[in-house]
């Protein structure tokens, strides 16, 4: 290597800069640096403040050119992200008042490739999304309690915290809505058997878009039982179900299909159009023809119009029943 760069040199002075910052960051892998020690070394070699931060902890490290946790913080003049198995985990950026060196998008490239090596290899990887074999052993009712806890140390929980489990539906990318809900704490996402898991220590709000159901049983295969239940009672208006939230109404989802199809209170529900659908709903929401008409935006004879036509196949008196034939409709 020093043959090579002592030959380009004469060729080309910055392609001898980019080989020696190659050369550089081997040397710093081979020795088995963390990350302060990554950090404290590019900003040596970059002669300016130099950060990390993972995504997953929201760890985040400065370190200035003397080798001490930089303080206050300059304009980021680059940046670059961190990335591991095709998922971004992280970046790392370089905070220079003059202009860019030529070589700090070299430095940058070779830094993000050293990060990315230090977290895969005092893992687990913090990588949100995760082998879909160890997630389904989590949430597998035929999992014995040795092989779960395996898994779930594999996947970076600690054996003695309850793991939250969530059934998911969403355009966004998987790995995007991990990310949004569980910012600093560990949260694993995976597909198993077409459907989208979240594993959490916590979970915040879900971005807009997203339906998921969230179970709370305290082992892992029956909360995903319960998360796949509160999945199916989603609806754009309530997007976001806890399967505690139900109550009795998770029942419903124990009775077959064909027994929920045959009742005339939800045949009726099913026959109706999306706009009367959606006047029901707002209507049974809110409990009152005024509030509804101001959640669909209408004038509240409009809204008295459609229950009056809606009145024809449902008793829309008993907004208790409408309720019920609204739910077990979802279910379908």
């Amino acid at each position: 290597m020093e043959a090579l760069a002592t030959r380009l040199s004469n060729v080309d002075s910055h392609v001898e800069g980019a080989i020696r910052v190659v050369m550089f960051y081997d040397t710093l892998m081979r020795r088995r640096v963390d990350l302060p020690a990554l950090a404290r070394a590019s900003a040596g070699l970059a002669e300016c403040v130099t950060g990390i931060r993972l995504h997953s902890t929201g760890q985040v490290i400065r370190m200035s050119p003397a080798g001490t946790e930089a303080a206050a913080a300059e304009p980021v003049s680059s940046r670059s992200p961190v990335t591991l198995d095709d998922e971004e985990i992280g970046e790392v950026w370089l905070e220079r008042a003059d202009p860019p060196n030529p070589l700090d998008e070299v430095v940058l490239d070779r830094l993000a490739i050293a990060v990315a090596g230090v977290v895969e290899r005092y893992g687990p990887a913090r990588t949100t999304m995760a082998d879909p074999a160890l997630v389904e052993l989590v949430i597998s009712a035929s999992s014995d309690e040795a092989g779960r806890a395996r898994a779930l140390r594999l996947l970076g929980f600690a054996p003695d915290r309850p793991v939250l489990v969530a059934a998911v539906c969403a355009e966004l990318a998987l790995d995007r809505v991990a990310a949004a809900v569980c910012p600093s704490r560990p949260v694993k996402a995976a597909e198993v058997s077409g459907t989208s898991v979240l594993l959490a220590s916590s979970l915040g709000d879900f971005p807009a878009g997203v339906r998921a159901g969230i179970g709370a049983d305290s082992c892992p295969s029956l909360a995903w039982s319960e998360a796949q239940v509160a999945l199916r009672f989603t609806t754009a208006r309530t997007p976001v179900v806890r399967y505690p939230d139900l109550g009795a109404l998770a029942l419903l989802a124990q009775l077959p299909a064909e027994a929920l199809r045959a009742n005339a209170d939800v045949a009726a529900v099913a026959a109706l159009s999306a706009e009367d659908l959606e006047t029901l709903d707002a209507y049974c929401a809110t409990g009152s023809l005024r509030r509804a008409a101001d959640l669909l935006h209408l004038h509240h004879s409009s809204v008295s119009r459609r229950l009056e036509q809606i009145g024809k196949v449902l008793d829309v008196a008993d907004v208790a029943r409408v309720r019920l034939a609204l739910a077990a409709f979802r279910l379908l």
